[in-house]
């Protein structure tokens, strides 16, 4: 388990994370979110012990990680790919992390076929592309067999097999118990992996909720509907007092109406129905709706501002 208690890191006058108190628990994928800037990944290393806060605690298992003999074998990370010397080979590499933690020599194969690289392990890790780095950076994370593990953006240069294998190692390994915190720009990723999500923007925090209790947060109550006669059904749903927009591949998007009610008026006007689903929110609209006043880096204010005011318009209707 982590927990952080009004954790706090600030450099001159900018405030990276501010008085975040959170507890990620085991048995579960947490996924952590929030924009660039945001202060995910100087959280991940204050948790680590790479940065010291400026105040409050961040605790693994009841003990800050300068307290940790053996620290891989209670938190392994993958903070930054790129941490083996090019010009050591795979194996190598994993060796001398594995001696500094007492860890023994077999475990370095075990974890190599684990994620895939028993192959090349005897290659020199400069010669590695970005996925297979990737998978070298969670082999390390992996050595000491540790109840709590911290992989940043884990799914960066990995080919869609890949994806879908560290989804499932996530998984599995939340399954066995153990406390997996994992942050990602991929909504849709996440949205297949986590369980819980904190959420947080200007080092501030955000949502801390299950997955699916964020989602249910961005719903609309908006329906879809495809029928061959979309003009009259459009016309017969906007005489009832519906709101109906047309989306760009020709279904008709309703408010302020339910399924069957929507149903029982097609079928009096005889007017054939081919779907009529609600629409399922996605994990992108709620991250936006929940993100959208902490957006430090834009390219763009005047058309998200744009995009705001819509959605609140949208929303006003509903």
């Amino acid at each position: 388990m982590i927990t952080m208690t009004g954790l706090t890191k600030q450099y001159g006058d900018r405030l990276a994370v501010d008085d975040l108190t959170v507890t990620i628990r085991p048995g579960m994928v947490t996924g952590f979110l929030g924009p660039n800037g945001a202060g995910k990944s100087t959280t991940m290393r204050m948790i680590v012990g790479l940065d010291r806060p400026t105040a409050g605690t961040a605790l693994l298992d009841g003990r800050p990680y300068a307290a940790l003999r053996r620290p891989l074998r209670h938190v392994g990370a993958l903070l930054d790919s790129a941490t083996a010397h090019p010009a050591r080979r795979a194996k190598d590499h994993l060796r001398m992390v594995a001696a500094s933690n007492g860890i023994e020599k077999d475990r370095v194969g075990r974890v190599l076929e684990q994620v895939g690289l028993s192959e090349v392990a005897s290659r020199r890790v400069g010669g590695f592309s970005l996925g297979m780095s990737q998978r070298l950076g969670i082999a390390t994370a992996l050595l000491g067999d540790p109840p709590i593990l911290l992989l940043d953006e884990p799914v960066n240069g990995l080919d869609p097999d890949g994806v879908r294998w560290i989804r499932d190692l996530m998984r599995s390994l939340a399954a066995e118990g153990r406390t997996v915190l994992v942050s990602s720009h991929l909504m849709s990723e996440m949205q297949h992996t986590a369980d819980h999500l904190i959420v947080i923007g200007r080092g501030r925090l955000i949502a801390d909720a299950p997955l699916q209790e964020v989602l249910d947060s961005a719903s609309l109550n908006v329906a879809r509907a495809r029928t061959p006669e979309t003009a009259s059904l459009a016309s017969a749903l906007r005489a009832a007092g519906c709101d109906v927009e047309q989306s760009p591949d020709g279904d008709l998007l309703i408010t302020g109406a339910r399924l069957p009610e929507i149903g029982d008026l097609a079928h009096r006007q005889q007017i054939p129905l081919h779907e009529l689903t609600m629409q399922a929110p996605t994990l992108e609209e709620a991250y936006l709706r929940l993100t959208g006043a902490a957006v430090e880096y834009s390219a763009d204010h005047a058309s998200q501002s744009d995009q705001a005011a819509g959605q609140r318009r949208k929303a006003d209707r509903i």
